[in-house]
């Protein structure tokens, strides 16, 4: 069972302890977890990619994510492969990776990615899903915070929605998809609004910019004789996965309307309740650096 060091545990506690604590102060037990300390080495993300992780950061394997995940309340997508967390203070975020195997996704649509019938499909899709939760789940779409937008030489496709809540709090959350032989790799930067900008910036130079996807696993490596392909393209993709045809016949409202429905909580809450932990702990620093634990009491064993 790995331990962090006292140096490492004074810097990279101040994000996944957050969590921790609460996670403690939920269950009563603090969850046993695994964390990788960067030093440059190459690290695994499931059987599909692989990062080299830079010192500074903090890495959980897949099997470690989906129990963090589980530490704080929420239910893990099965698809996870990998978190990294920052070691500085002064950058409170977390990159989520994971892998879906949904067959080979063409990217014909690259051209043809209609931004505004897209947001137009989450903001109706919400409505409906409002209708049927509590006022304190209730998530309301505003606007694009990085429209929709494709790499044709990286075969990624980004893209960033700014939500608020009931109590007019903005939530935010930054999506890469990065495409291969016979899925995608998702990578989620877990942000908030004041920050994301200078966020995103340290997430690609530092951390997409050091992912690969595995050599036989590339995009290019594609066997349309042998691989299976996707239902679906770049436009569903976004939508979270459905197909093309059921857009078409019930219209990208409905559909993302279903698509909300049956992942709500899976999607949107984690986001939206590790913000409101980073911003208590911001609160929580202003207040009185003195009331903070010890980083020994967080510091997974």
């Amino acid at each position: 069972m790995a331990m962090f060091t006292m140096a490492i545990a004074l810097s990279i506690a101040s994000l996944p302890c957050v969590a921790l604590a609460e996670a403690v102060a939920e269950t009563g037990t603090e969850p046993e977890l695994l964390w990788v300390i960067g030093s440059g080495q190459k690290i695994e993300l499931g059987q599909i990619a692989q990062l080299t992780l830079k010192q500074d950061y903090g890495f959980l394997d897949g099997e470690n994510t989906k129990q963090y995940v589980r530490s704080y309340g929420s239910i893990p997508s099965e698809r996870e492969i990998g978190a990294v967390f920052p070691a500085s203070e002064d950058q409170q975020w977390v990159a989520y990776f994971e892998y879906t195997d949904s067959g080979h996704i063409e990217d014909k649509e690259k051209d043809k990615i209609d931004a505004d019938a897209l947001l137009e499909s989450y903001r109706k899709g919400t409505e409906q899903v409002n209708k049927e939760v509590s006022d304190d789940n209730k998530m309301f779409v505003d606007r694009w915070f990085v429209e929709p937008s494709y790499n044709e030489s990286l075969h990624s496709l980004t893209w960033s929605i700014l939500f608020h809540d009931i109590n007019n709090e903005d939530i935010i959350n930054y999506n890469i998809r990065m495409l291969t032989r016979e899925g995608y790799v998702s990578a989620i930067l877990v942000s908030d609004p004041e920050h994301l900008e200078a966020d995103r910036k340290v997430f690609e130079s530092q951390i997409i910019s050091n992912f690969s996807v595995k050599p036989g696993e590339t995009y290019s490596d594609f066997d349309p004789a042998t691989d299976k392909k996707a239902e679906y393209g770049l436009t569903g993709l976004i939508l979270g996965g459905v197909g093309l045809l059921a857009a078409k016949k019930a219209g990208l409202i409905a559909v993302m309307a279903v698509f909300l429905k049956k992942f709500w909580f899976v999607i949107i809450l984690p986001f939206m309740w590790l913000w409101r932990v980073i911003r208590g702990k911001s609160k929580k620093n202003e207040e009185s650096a003195a009331d903070e634990p010890s980083p020994n009491e967080n510091i997974p064993s």
